[in-house]
């Protein structure tokens, strides 16, 4: 299955493609679409729809995972323009019939490492290692987009049992937040 994680932003909007393959995952492309903060908020949107729609359709991504909106947050404004641009790359996915999955933050950091509050280092060394790649990925938006995918391509995912810590551990962090 060749999944896409996206790590939305307005500014850098990073995006991770695998291929994973029962407990095999394999990195195919990993980037950074940006977008000029001079440029009208309409214009920077419409970037990353188009960007998004041509990576879907040039990778062939079966499935899209993109990180969970959550209530508290320190900025507002932020949260509001993150949600802009998190919509214009689920109705990307939508107009290509690309399946769209969401997880919280603190999920993918403790699929990944074991620790919902996992430091953002810890988590691309652990991206990393799963990939087989010699160094963590960077910028740290590509990274956390590998990380989302990585998350998605789970045992259980394919329809096999995850073990009970670990079953555990990803429900107790769908209560957490980031």
């Amino acid at each position: 299955m060749r999944i896409i994680g996206i790590d939305t932003g307005l500014a850098y909007t990073g995006y991770g493609i695998i291929d994973a393959e029962g407990g095999l995952r394999r990195i195919v492309d990993g980037g950074v679409i940006q977008t000029n903060a001079d440029t009208p908020l309409a214009l920077r949107l419409r970037l990353i729809h188009d960007a998004v729609g041509q990576l879907l359709a040039q990778f062939e991504a079966e499935r899209a995972v993109v990180e969970d909106l959550y209530a508290k947050y320190r900025h507002p404004r932020t949260a509001i323009m993150m949600a802009h641009a998190r919509g214009v790359i689920l109705l990307a996915a939508a107009e290509r019939g690309v399946e769209v999955e969401s997880y919280p933050a603190s999920l993918v950091k403790r699929a990944l490492t074991g620790n919902g509050r996992a430091s953002k280092e810890q988590v691309r060394r652990m991206v990393a290692q799963l990939l087989g790649l010699e160094e963590p990925p960077s910028p740290d938006h590509v990274a956390d987009a590998l990380a989302l995918a990585i998350c998605d391509a789970n045992p259980a995912r394919a329809g096999r049992e995850l073990p009970p810590a670990i079953t555990r551990a990803i429900e107790a962090a769908q209560g957490e937040t980031p």
